[in-house]
């Protein structure tokens, strides 16, 4: 699986593309990946309908059910990355009740407006990169070579100024040269730049909605209102290089026309996931736990369509789509609000992961565990091989801490990971020896059967 090709940078995949690019670093959870999968397509459906169904044509929500460390999160936040859709994770339980003190719910949106401004911002400054490269570099030179000032009077300029000019060409060419080799990076210069505004103190003491919360930018209040100011830094030309970069890349692209774009994605390809919705399921009367139901009718409006204020304009809901998650150990996903079970009509139950899933989710994806190990270490010169019977038994260890401890599923693997490699992780810069390690079936079990077999201690350790 690990050998699949990755997908091309396109945006019209089919739901079997998308599982296989989703099966690249995800075990398991086939029906999970087929729901989402289509989910994704169904987006790009739309957007092919004529304008006047377009509109009515809503996302069907998705509820992952399953315990924790199987996958769930991954799923959507692969599938984001795939789509090239702005994406935010947030945790349910952070939020409460409006009234209540803490975040309400529409800050969701803020956020995953704000992600997608940046995001396509990062992609207009990339299309501009090398032509602000070369302006960067002009200034830079300006700095090492200022400009003569103009010469008084008109006419000719006589020979002796134009010997001049060829020769701070020449030098000016010399230095371009140097800058291009590298061979002056170290070497400093001052720079004007921007100086912070300093309105962090202002924007507390306001209240708990603050200007962020209500979409509004101190900024672009009084942004012309005051001038700008700027400080003299003293920098290397290597950071120079990025700082003017930056400024050049900025000069250069339509801020206006990158906000409008981010909106349009947000509003039409915008991925809401949800986590630990279980969270605020079930609880109803006074207690400690009194806002769970009153989050859950402030979110209703947000999933089922709504205008959301930004400090970008408005911001419709209504085609974002939401994935939510929990394990629902204790509450069901019939204790959440009817409402709110009718905006997430799928439903996809995801399983606990089982020693052959183990033994996939180490070898298998292109990001797998042992090999995320295994590059670490070759960074201080050390060689970390693991035979067949090894992955087997932290496999095997794994599913049975899980079963006697907690199951976290997949997390599970990196406790036992660290634990069984914590000696050569702290000694491998300094006093280890053996620079070839090989993590067989013995190793693992003198590292961690003892551990695995006290019930306490695998409780705190593992």
């Amino acid at each position: 699986m690990n050998d699949t090709p990755p997908l091309p940078d396109g945006r019209e995949l089919t739901p079997r593309d998308i599982v296989r690019e989703l099966d690249r670093f995800i075990i398991g959870q086939d029906r999970a990946k087929r729901s989402v999968a289509i989910a994704l397509r169904n987006r790009w459906r739309r957007l092919q309908v004529p304008p006047g169904l377009r509109e009515e044509i809503m996302p069907n929500n998705i509820i992952m059910i399953g315990p924790t460390g199987v996958g769930k999160t991954e799923i959507a936040r692969r599938l984001a990355k795939l789509a090239g859709a702005p994406f935010i994770k947030v945790e349910a339980s952070k939020f409460t009740e409006v009234g209540y003190v803490g975040r309400d719910v529409e800050s969701i949106i803020r956020d995953l407006t704000e992600y997608a401004v940046t995001m396509v911002n990062a992609e207009r400054r990339a299309g501009v990169n090398e032509k602000a490269k070369a302006m960067a570099e002009e200034r830079i030179l300006d700095i090492l070579l200022p400009t003569p000032h103009p010469r008084q009077g008109a006419g000719f300029d006589s020979p002796a100024d134009a010997a001049e000019d060829v020769q701070s060409e020449a030098t000016r060419e010399k230095l371009r040269t140097r800058l291009r080799s590298g061979a002056m990076e170290t070497r400093s210069v001052e720079l004007d730049v921007p100086a912070g505004m300093g309105g962090g103190p202002l924007m507390q003491v306001i209240g708990p909605m603050n200007f962020e919360e209500m979409g509004v930018n101190l900024q672009d209040i009084f942004g012309n209102l005051m001038p700008k100011k700027t400080k003299r830094r003293k920098v290397t030309i290597a950071e120079a290089r990025v700082l003017l970069t930056n400024d050049e890349a900025g000069k250069l692209i339509d801020h206006d026309a990158a906000v409008r774009d981010a909106l349009q994605r947000v509003e039409n390809s915008g991925i809401v996931f949800i986590d630990e919705i279980d969270k605020i399921a079930g609880a109803k009367g006074p207690g400690p736990d009194v806002s769970r139901e009153g989050v859950q009718r402030d979110l209703l409006p947000i999933v089922e369509g709504s205008s959301v204020s930004t400090k970008y304009g408005m911001v419709k809901t209504d085609h974002i789509l939401f994935i939510a998650s929990g394990a629902f150990h204790v509450a069901k996903p019939s204790d959440l609000i009817p409402e709110m079970q009718g905006r997430f009509p799928i439903r996809v139950e995801l399983s606990s992961l089982t020693e052959d899933d183990f033994v996939k989710i180490l070898t298998l994806p292109q990001n797998a565990l042992i090999k995320q190990y295994a590059a670490l270490l070759a960074t201080e010169g050390v060689e970390v091989s693991f035979t067949e019977d090894g992955i087997r038994e932290i496999a095997s260890l794994a599913t049975r801490v899980n079963e006697q401890v907690e199951n976290i599923g997949a997390r599970r693997l990196h406790t036992i990971m660290t634990t069984l490699l914590e000696d050569v992780l702290f000694d491998a810069p300094d006093e280890l020896h053996e620079k070839r390690i090989r993590v067989d079936r013995g190793l693992v079990r003198s590292r961690l059967e003892g551990i695995v077999d006290n019930a306490d201690l695998s409780r705190y350790i593992l």
